[in-house]
């Protein structure tokens, strides 16, 4: 196991949790622009109005990509224990 497998390998772990975790940073994004722009628009500077619009988007982007999500993870985990042979030595 020398050092390039080893970064190869942290490589495609960080891009499985990115490729993961995208659906609810994006939509919590958008929300948090949306609602700053309304609030830009309407002059109302009350900062803890944007939280609940993210919250649920966050919860709806995780109910409609949960599955999607974990069979990316469970997809990554199987290849990671079936080539554990090769990790070790």
């Amino acid at each position: 196991m020398n050092s390039e497998f080893v970064i190869g390998l942290a490589g495609r772990a960080v891009y499985t949790i990115l490729e993961a975790s995208a659906p609810m940073l994006v939509s919590g994004l958008v929300v948090g622009l949306i609602v700053s722009i309304l609030q830009a628009t309407t002059q109302i500077q009350e900062q803890t109005l944007a939280f609940v619009p993210k919250i649920v988007a966050v919860l709806v982007s995780i109910i409609l990509f949960g599955p999607w999500i974990l069979n990316t993870l469970i997809g990554f985990t199987y290849n990671l224990l079936n080539n554990l042979h090769q990790y070790i030595g």
